[in-house]
């Protein structure tokens, strides 16, 4: 079986060359000399319509080209970091915050996942992330990979996961609450119709999403009535789009014509960074009928969720969620 880091893996250098996510609404982008900025919902930040995905911080050569890059992105004018407790076992965490060191923390909207479906475990992931990411405060912590049936229910319990989060930004060790996840709408509309005030959600929003399983069908249209923050992550499916005559550009430039804050991207390289960089400050809204066709286009290949197997199998769930549930 081919595992999530397997894949990702032998798929990095061009599923990740224009993987991305992005939030409000059109109207709202902001043109700058480097990269549009668009508001991450009811927050009012401003962030960056292309972000740095964290798994990939951390399958990078060294801790030195990952700073390297970090750095190089926030220069040319990245703001949106993306990252997680779990990312190969707190390397990614360790990178960045070796990144945001010397006055770079200020420039970056700073996020991380975790894990933690009970009060305890999500505490100690949030003194986790604190300490390796090198600051005092998380702007956006978000609970990672809602994907089982049992999670809403879990995270909501007495002693659960969400005490952790409203405790923690009581504290002012975290600024916003989001959650995130690739499987299935429902858990999302569980999660939502909770009384609870999010500020964002990362979910995946490409050309093959609007015909299986969507979230930008389901949950996009809640997140904008709500305003609530909306993160786009795999734009290329997890890669997969790759596979399809529907080119990267394409897909990224559909899903960064969509309602979101902003795109998460895998960056490999420096060549792959300046490759993103350039299509997020050259992207030009896709107009009623391109998107349309290429929707259509994309139609055949939706079926099934072929193209879409993290939404289809477990093997592209990470080994945290997999470890919790005996998987």
């Amino acid at each position: 079986m081919v595992t999530r880091r397997d894949f990702l893996q032998k798929s990095a250098a061009g599923a990740c060359a224009l993987g991305v996510s992005t939030v409000p609404a059109l109207g709202e982008t902001m043109k700058t000399a480097s990269i549009p900025m668009r508001t991450l919902g009811k927050t009012g930040e401003k962030v960056s319509i292309l972000g740095i995905g964290g798994w990939h911080v951390g399958a990078l050569p060294s801790d030195q080209k990952a700073v390297q890059i970090i750095r190089k992105g926030i220069d040319e004018g990245i703001t949106f970091m993306d990252n997680a407790w779990e990312y190969h076992e707190g390397l990614s965490e360790k990178r960045m915050g070796k990144a945001l060191k010397n006055g770079y923390r200020e420039k970056a909207f700073l996020m991380t996942k975790h894990h933690g479906r009970d009060k305890k475990t999500a505490m100690r992931h949030l003194e986790d992330s604190l300490r390796r990411l090198n600051t005092d405060v998380i702007d956006l912590w978000q609970f990672h990979e809602i994907i089982y049936q049992d999670d809403p229910k879990e995270i909501f319990a007495q002693n659960g996961g969400i005490e952790a989060a409203v405790q923690a930004k009581k504290e002012g060790k975290v600024r916003f609450i989001g959650f995130t996840g690739h499987k299935d709408p429902e858990l999302f509309l569980e999660m939502l119709n909770h009384d609870f005030e999010w500020d964002a959600v990362q979910m995946p929003v490409n050309v093959l999403d609007q015909h299986y399983v969507s979230f930008q069908k389901h949950i996009l249209p809640l997140l904008q009535e709500r305003n609530i923050g909306s993160i786009a992550m795999k734009s290329l499916a997890g890669g997969h789009l790759l596979r399809t005559p529907i080119s990267a550009r394409e897909a990224l430039r559909y899903t960064w014509s969509q309602p979101v804050a902003t795109v998460v991207s895998g960056i490999t390289s420096e060549e792959v960074l300046m490759e993103n960089i350039g299509s997020a400050r050259n992207f030009t809204p896709l107009s009623s009928d391109e998107e349309k066709a290429l929707l259509e286009r994309a139609r055949p290949l939706a079926k099934g969720g072929e193209f879409e197997p993290f939404k289809t199998s477990r093997a592209f769930d990470g080994p945290t969620g997999r470890e919790q549930h005996g998987i």
